[in-house]
């Protein structure tokens, strides 16, 4: 997965300035569904998944949420997004961002193995361990 803008220059003044993450009292972060890349300079709304029933996902940072090991952080929970109701969406890409709705800032995008077709009554999910985020 690779990093939005907007966090990598977070990445930079932490790093160099020595300014705190504007995210950094978050208790969650959300894991979003695209259609299509929301590409680097996008926010959490770009090319969002919107099938009835579709929300964010929260995922708390702690041990409970996330799992790190090496360059590497993954979820250590399921990451269940709710069943399709109504409409359907053609899911290709998966975030992690800052907001539970609305323009949250991406931390990290990626596309998924394989794209899925949700339609009813599919809900899309995250086994435990298969969101992988790292760092290279």
């Amino acid at each position: 997965m690779s990093k939005g803008n907007t966090f990598e220059n977070d990445i930079l003044e932490a790093v160099f300035k020595g300014t705190a993450f504007p995210w950094a009292a978050n208790t969650y972060f959300y894991v979003a569904l695209h259609t299509a890349d929301p590409g680097e300079a996008g926010d959490q709304t770009t090319n969002e998944a919107s099938y009835t029933g579709y929300a964010r996902v929260q995922v708390i940072r702690t041990a409970a949420g996330w799992t790190v090991s090496g360059n590497a952080a993954s979820n250590a929970a399921i990451v269940q997004f709710g069943a399709c109701t109504a409409g359907s969406s053609a899911v290709t890409h998966a975030s992690v961002g800052t907001l539970t709705s609305g323009v949250g800032q991406i931390l990290y995008s990626g596309a998924l193995t394989s794209g899925l077709a949700v339609s009813t009554p599919i809900a899309p999910n995250f086994p435990i361990g298969t969101l992988v985020l790292t760092e290279d």
